[in-house]
């Protein structure tokens, strides 16, 4: 994002051209600006510059462009243009924030309108928004309405993956994990732009309360002349707990009001004229009441645009604020150092791996194992935990953890699951991370489930961490489903620490194991999206989806073993329910869950169904694609000849646009035997092989031969646009020590 920020910078710095009505000047740069982002300057500016609540962004390719609408500046002419484009950032007139909370999911809805405030009212540019997510956010669509335009995305089946390919790649998608964008084309100066976005977030959990934080923090820039626009902020909050229970709030980042209460639905309410817009992030916690283990269940009929006709359920288990015993346990650590793990990676893994070892507690046991090509063990057996073998374990990590070599996920496995043959009255728990993607994971996957089988219900818990962009996420969240654990993933470097972290305390605070549910007695059909269901961890409630057919009874009974290994029933409660959509609040986890499925059995009967979850309630998969969809306005015949003439489509032709890197993929089993480390959406290719692709794609003749002066010897000429690019291949060659090639170029070009 490094580039972002810098495109940001140029554009604040360009902005102070504009005189704004008034005659009052522009906002000023941040300080530290002068000294540039990535150039000596501080990290932190650049961090400012990215942003923190939905923006949007006037795309300048043009100097001379930029000016107020309506107020001339008269600043003097601005010749040659910006590569890459400048960003500046677009005032805003209205934002209105709408949160929907329900069981473990919250839905959010941003309406925002902003104002091209930038671009002369006789010159157009293009308008970039940009909408940051909170945690494990997924995009459920956006409108954008620009005059008498308006685009809307939606989702679609893809039979022909080539069409995505050939998008542009500014036109929308993703910036990076929880950065969503949309490229709006040829705005005029001075014109409004209309936006709402949607997505869903995950709510965090601890110590019996959820919480929600969504990215509000608008940068000073953005707030117009409050004479000449009148602010007014809006925020709606509802909650629905699903249960008979009470909720109480527990704190909030901005002023609300209670409006109503309605059963287990809770409103509030923010409405009020600003100075300035939100400085802060939207924060809400609320816990629901419950002294110990309790929840319920929820049942929704099915409707006619259901993948299947059989009802749905959600069994929602809250692990309460009893202080329930966390079992004992017996953990292998099993982590991946292959070459590609290079850097901040596993660094960012030895970080975690130590502070989760300080973490185990006596009467636990461990063990690491790393594995590349190679297989390397801490010990031969399980260590108890004690200060001493910590301490050794630590020194152990410093000295093993070397990136090098490929990458074999089932060696490792086998020889976790053996150690813990021998562990007797603890949990048996795996941790396996890995950033890549092998050719046996099918095989993995039912060599395991034939093994925990075997071992009935003292087989090992497997939990699975997947690393960027280049691991088989499907394989990793079918392995944990299988293993009864937890999955989970990091997609940039600077969240892996933390995100580990997370997963880790997850997974290794179980309070109750071995769950069953006696559902099954009064159903004619019961089936649930996960392979098994999991334990109950104290940090994280649980939640089982799935459908049914028949009658639920009115109460049912989970069973399931405390750590002292007595056994506990808790009645849940069947709730037939109608203001909670429950198709919407579990769409995510079912497509995902569904997904893992299919890519192991290669049922395309399970791959219809995925699509058609995806469909119906807006989230892109592996087999559907999201597009924007441009609505032409109605024009006359005179205009009709005009669009025909400059090749534009009639209204009958909506265009298509696909949206970008929404989709996870399969795994890169190329770029694991490659040992690639750029599966992360934060790191780069280096910038002179970015030259190199561009100079590649001005000549057809120069990609054939890049190292070579044929293109301009087979050419027999030389124009300005050749000179630019062969000073740029000349430049590349001499960053990567090709001087021979660099000084043949060179004199090849005298021709």
């Amino acid at each position: 994002m490094e580039g972002f920020a810098r495109a940001v910078e140029d554009g604040l710095k360009l902005s102070k051209r504009l005189v704004l009505p008034g005659g009052l000047p522009p906002p000023r740069p941040l300080a530290g600006m002068d000294r540039g982002v990535g150039g000596g300057g501080d990290a932190s500016v650049a961090a400012l510059l990215l942003p923190s609540a939905p923006m949007a962004y006037a795309v300048v390719t043009d100097p001379g462009a930029v000016d107020t609408p309506d107020v001339p500046s008269y600043q003097p002419y601005v010749y040659g243009r910006l590569d890459p484009p400048a960003l500046i950032p677009l005032q805003m007139k209205e934002v209105d924030l709408s949160v929907d909370c329900a069981l473990g999911e919250a839905a959010v809805t941003v309406r925002a309108r902003w104002w091209l405030h930038c671009i002369t009212r006789s010159r157009d540019c293009d308008v970039r928004i940009v909408v940051p997510m909170g945690d494990q956010g997924s995009i459920l669509g956006a409108e954008v309405t620009v005059g008498r335009r308006s685009y809307n995305t939606q989702v679609i089946e893809v039979e022909d993956h080539t069409t995505e390919n050939a998008a542009k790649a500014d036109s929308g998608g993703l910036l990076k994990p929880q950065l969503f964008y949309l490229t709006i084309s040829q705005i005029e100066g001075g014109a409004d732009i209309s936006a709402t976005i949607r997505w869903s977030q995950k709510l965090h959990y601890d110590n019996g309360r959820f919480s929600v934080d969504i990215p509000f923090r608008f940068p000073y820039y953005v707030n117009p002349l409050p004479k000449v626009f009148m602010k007014r902020e809006k925020i709606q909050l509802t909650v629905n707990s699903g249960f008979s229970k009470e909720v109480l709030l527990q704190g909030t980042s901005h002023p609300l009001k209670e409006k109503g209460r309605q059963g287990e639905k809770l409103s509030f309410r923010h409405e009020a004229t600003v100075e300035n817009w939100s400085s802060k992030d939207f924060n809400f916690s609320y816990s629901v009441y419950s002294g110990d283990l309790s929840g319920g269940v929820l049942v929704q009929p099915s409707t006619l645009r259901d993948y299947d006709d059989r009802d749905r359920f959600c069994i929602f288990l809250l692990p309460g604020g009893g202080n329930r015993k966390v079992f004992r346990k017996a953990v292998v650590f099993v982590i991946d150092t292959s070459g590609s793990m290079q850097g901040h990676p596993l660094e960012n893994v030895k970080n975690a791996m130590s502070t989760a070892l300080s973490e185990l507690t006596e009467g636990d046991y461990f063990n690491i194992i790393t594995f590349n090509d190679e297989l390397h063990s801490f010990s031969s057996c399980l260590e108890k935990v004690n200060e001493k073998s910590i301490a050794s374990a630590l020194d152990w990590i410093n000295l093993n953890f070397v990136a090098g070599g490929g990458t074999d996920i089932m060696h490792p496995l086998n020889e976790a699951m053996a150690s813990l043959s021998s562990a007797h009255d603890v949990l048996p728990q795996i941790f396996l991370m890995t950033d890549g993607s092998v050719d046996d994971e099918h095989n993995i996957c039912q060599t395991v489930k034939t093994e925990l089988i075997s071992r009935g219900s003292k087989s090992p818990r497997i939990s699975t961490f997947g690393l960027g962009l280049y691991c088989n996420h499907y394989f990793l969240r079918m392995l944990a489903s299988i293993g009864r654990g937890h999955y989970d993933a990091a997609f940039e470097t600077g969240s892996i620490e933390s995100q580990v972290l997370r997963w880790f305390r997850k997974a290794s605070s179980t309070i109750v194991a071995n769950i069953s549910i006696d559902a099954t007695a009064h159903l004619d059909e019961f089936e649930i999206d996960s392979e098994y269901i999991p334990d109950i961890s104290a940090k994280s409630p649980l939640c089982i989806s799935g459908k049914y057919q028949g009658k639920f009874p009115d109460m049912v009974t989970a069973k399931g073993y405390l750590a002292d290994m007595r056994e506990i029933s808790i009645e849940l409660k069947v709730q037939h329910i109608k203001d909670i959509p429950l198709d919407k609040v579990l769409a995510a986890q079912q497509i995902g869950l569904l997904t893992a499925k299919a890519w192991l059995s290669s049922d395309k009967q399970l791959e219809r169904k995925v699509v058609k979850l995806s469909i119906q309630n807006s989230i892109p998969s592996e087999y559907t694609s999201m597009v924007l969809l441009q609505t032409l306005e109605k024009v006359d015949a005179a205009q009709k000849v005009k669009q025909k003439l400059k090749g534009h489509k009639g209204p009958d032709e909506p265009r298509r646009i696909p949206l970008q890197c929404l989709k996870l993929g399969f795994g890169d089993r190329a770029a694991t035997r490659e040992n690639l480390v750029t599966g992360f959406g934060d790191v780069k290719p280096l910038e002179t092989f970015e030259i190199l692709n561009k100079a590649a794609g001005c000549c057809s003749r120069l990609a054939d031969c890049l190292c070579c002066m044929c293109c301009i010897k087979a050419c027999n000429k030389m124009n300005d646009q050749c000179a630019i690019v062969m000073t740029q291949v000349c430049a590349a060659f001499a960053c990567l020590g090709c001087y021979e090639c660099c000084a043949e170029l060179c004199s090849g070009s005298d021709s």
